[in-house]
């Protein structure tokens, strides 16, 4: 697929949810909007039952975690179409994330947009990312290091620890 084109067999925008590997309401994110080859384009709309709500909305930083979302998602529809159930990756850090805003409203929708920058062999990703509000305008934006084990028993071997 390229950039301009949608994976086949994928009906947009959609639910998020089966793409991003969050479970049990950690998934924050509400709907995928479009994706190709190094791009993923997401929609939230903050409400008061979310997960982090405040009376004052959702807290700026929140934003960081949908920025990860978003690349866990773009990870997620390559696995799918490639056969696979989403799997399992790591924010290993972010440069300069930077939040225009101390709280996001609710019921007004955030548009979060992830560019692939950089993917090696060996699972490591960095990603730019950006959120805009309902008018367009940029309220948040970082660099997002990531990375994906290849497979289960490299997992298994992070988890315990292991360099092997």
């Amino acid at each position: 697929m390229n950039d301009s084109q949608m994976p086949a067999g994928l009906d947009l925008p959609c639910d998020i949810a089966p793409y991003v590997p969050h479970r049990l309401g950690m998934c924050l994110l509400n709907t995928l909007l479009a994706v190709g080859d190094e791009h993923l384009y997401a929609r939230v709309v903050p409400q008061r039952d979310d997960l982090f709500a405040t009376p004052d909305g959702i807290p700026g930083w929140v934003g960081l975690e949908w920025l990860a979302q978003a690349v866990a998602a773009w990870a997620g529809v390559q696995s799918v179409m490639s056969g696979d159930p989403p799997k399992i990756g790591f924010l290993l850090g972010t440069r300069r994330y930077q939040c225009q805003q101390p709280f996001f409203p609710f019921d007004q929708p955030i548009r979060i947009e992830v560019e692939l920058a950089f993917r090696a062999d060996n699972g490591l990703g960095a990603f730019q990312g950006r959120l805009l509000n309902a008018q367009q305008q940029q309220v948040a934006n970082a660099t997002l290091n990531v990375f994906q084990p290849d497979t289960q028993q490299a997992l298994e071997m992070m988890q315990q620890g292991s360099t092997q």
